[in-house]
């Protein structure tokens, strides 16, 4: 395809020597800017203009099947107060935008066309959103309460940014990274016996910078360069445990079945996206869980989906690879990498015991209890899912890991709606497509006493930042006995007893049934 939504984010800025030094150097999506179409659809994009049009808002690149072309402005403006909604009329499906020529695949039709822009009906971010725009302020503390719980009696409090934050934030929009950023703070019962033990975790959840027509170097590059960006702020946030989304610096290609995508695929010690993350945990002191997919040079080059665990240091701490690999609508996985080998590590680092619970896992309770029962204070659900098949689950799962395990839950989400060059199906009877559908964003953090943050918006790149006491695991433990009830060897009989191929199910039958 010609020209994607997501080109708008190609404009990108170098600024100063000295932001470049500091924040990376522009991605090679910059490259794009040359081209005579790109230039034309940069200068004519109205200012305020919906997300998918607007180079401040980038949503990515290579992200939708068809390109909104001619969008009215004022159709298009926000509204409620300090509100970046679109009063546009949006439905589950997109938005109505008339083609006014550029070609996809070569062609132009001149036709309406659907475009998912990420946004929910109504031009909302997400659920707490649309709340806050139509509940009076007791039902929305009252929907809140439900929705989100309360931390110490309250909600969740908002942090506030650091300076050097706000500038960093500030010099990334001028380059036309628009990041939703915020920050948050999880509190526990101050004690006698024990000092606060507090930490600062953040997750990133981003669009993919370059159509995936482009060179597999070019594409993998942008996005190093934009998680740079994204890690640098981190840092100047004074994020310490940082977690990327599963498998960030490609797309998420899994759908297409294509051999071709195993190309990203490197060595957790000197593929070049480990070497930068090596780098920048180094440089900011920080932890850093990176998902990748893994090539293992030591077992014939197998292909893995595997989260590494970068210490402070720039040392490999370790690594885990995915549980649970998904057989449902587009997720063919199976074809690239089966289910890990790595049972349910938690790596102890110089701020938190972690967890890495990849994607599809978080559907498995057992999974988070793995990592509850091996440690973990931290564990973190990079991923990659869609909106038509998983969001009503998305608030919900993270959440009740946090509760029924007694520990910190980050779960990401990547951003965007990436197309591939071929159409691709999947055996669900849907037509032959080109894209898996929009990922949803909305990344968030759970506390163990059932509380959590807001989310991360649906449409647009973003770190989530959660200052937590983690004395608050032990508090909540105390306090529900949640662990010193379980009757775990009940649980290891039954396992045990159905794992054999004899297993008959203890089912009481009513006789007179």
């Amino acid at each position: 395809m010609v020209l994607q939504a997501s080109l708008t984010k190609v404009k990108v800025a170098c600024g100063s020597v000295g932001a470049k030094e500091r924040f990376g150097s522009a991605s090679l999506a910059g490259q794009l800017l040359g081209r005579p179409h790109v230039k034309r659809f940069m200068e004519s994009s109205p200012s305020g203009v919906l997300r998918a049009l607007d180079a401040t808002r980038p949503i990515g690149l290579g992200v939708h099947a068809g390109v909104p072309r001619s969008v009215s402005a004022s159709a298009l403006q926000g509204q409620g107060k300090g509100s970046t909604r679109a009063s546009v009329s949006a439905c589950d499906e997109g938005v109505t935008v008339q083609n006014s020529g550029f070609a996809s695949n070569g062609a132009s039709s001149g036709a309406e066309e659907k475009v998912d822009d990420g946004l929910l009906a109504g031009g909302f971010e997400s659920l707490e959103d649309m709340l806050e725009k139509y509940l009076p302020e007791e039902e929305l503390g009252e929907a809140r309460r439900l929705l989100h719980g309360l931390n110490q009696g309250k909600p969740v409090g908002a942090m506030p940014l650091r300076e050097g934050a706000i500038e960093a934030k500030e010099m990334l929009r001028e380059e036309g990274l628009d990041l939703d950023v915020k920050a948050f703070q999880f509190e526990a019962a101050e004690e006698e016996l024990r000092e606060p033990r507090k930490v600062i975790m953040g997750v990133i959840q981003n669009s993919v910078d370059v159509p995936t027509t482009e060179p597999f170097r070019v594409q993998k590059q942008a996005l190093i360069d934009k998680i740079e960006k994204m890690i640098n702020l981190a840092g100047e946030s004074g994020v310490q445990v940082c977690c990327l989304q599963e498998a960030w610096n490609m797309p998420f290609a899994f759908c297409t079945r294509e051999k071709k995508w195993s190309q990203f695929a490197e060595d957790v010690e000197t593929g070049e996206s480990m070497v930068k993350i090596k780098e920048l945990a180094r440089k900011w002191n920080m932890v850093i869980v990176s998902p990748i997919l893994e090539r293992d040079t030591k077992k014939c080059d197998q292909v893995w989906n595997t989260a590494v665990v970068v210490g402070h240091t720039g040392n490999i701490v370790g690594k885990h690879r995915k549980n649970h690999i998904p057989r449902v609508n587009d997720f063919n996985e199976s074809t690239y990498y089966m289910e890990g080998d790595t049972g349910h590590p938690v790596f102890d680092t110089k701020y938190a015991k972690i967890g890495v619970n990849i994607c599809y896992g978080r559907h498995h309770t057992l999974n988070w209890m793995g990592f509850g029962l091996n440690g973990a204070e931290i564990v973190f659900n990079p991923s990659a899912t869609v909106g038509a098949l998983s969001e009503p689950m998305w608030a919900i799962e993270g959440r009740n890991a946090a509760i029924n395990n007694s520990y910190f839950v980050g779960a990401i989400n990547r951003v965007g709606t990436e197309t591939f060059p071929n159409e691709f199906t999947s055996g669900d009877s849907k037509p032959a497509h080109k894209d898996f559908g929009h990922f949803y964003g909305s990344s968030y953090f759970a506390g163990p006493d059932a509380s959590r943050t807001p989310p991360l918006a649906r449409s647009k790149d973003g770190l989530i930042i959660a200052e937590c006491d983690l004395n608050l695991i032990q508090q909540v433990r105390d306090q529900w006995g949640i662990q010193m009830t379980g009757r775990h060897d009940m649980y290891a009989e039954l396992l045990t007893r159905y794992a054999q191929n004899d297993f008959e199910p203890q089912i009481v039958r009513d006789p007179h049934s």
